[in-house]
């Protein structure tokens, strides 16, 4: 399961990977030069690093978060968020015209949602199943904290 994983990533990395990352720098770079969005910059590179590597990763809730990324959410979506997801949204349409990129797309539209709204998110490994029988349970479990 681990080398499926990496070999989904590494090709994820040649497509598209670098191209997304460097998006989402760009957008954490500008956030952090205008001083008060500095959290805006933040989650732009924990997404950087998470768009690179997608696959045997996801997003949970981050315990804790209320109004405040809400409304840092909302005004992330009017300023960056839209775009970065239509990046997504556009890629993912492309990957899914063939039988073979259908893997790839799904994961980008996994990342247009997170794209929209990252805040109050963390981004944490998950585990493989444990047998053939659970592997489309759909049940996402985080990995242990190491």
């Amino acid at each position: 399961m681990d080398t499926l994983r990496t070999l989904l990533n590494l090709v994820w990395l040649v497509l598209q990977g670098w191209l997304l990352a460097l998006a989402y720098a760009l957008a954490g770079l500008i956030a952090c030069l205008l001083i008060v969005t500095i959290p805006f910059g933040i989650a732009a590179f924990r997404l950087a690093g998470f768009v690179v590597w997608p696959f045997g990763r996801t997003t949970v809730r981050a315990p804790g978060a209320g109004a405040a990324s809400a409304v840092g959410n909302l005004l992330w979506f009017l300023v960056a968020g839209w775009w970065l997801a239509l990046i997504h949204i556009i890629s993912g349409i492309g990957f899914c015209l063939t039988i073979i990129g259908i893997p790839f797309g799904i994961a980008s539209f996994k990342l247009a949602a997170v794209g929209l709204f990252p805040l109050g998110k963390r981004v944490v490994d998950t585990t493989a199943p444990r047998d053939w029988l659970h592997a489309g349970s759909g049940v996402v479990q985080p990995a242990p904290v190491r």
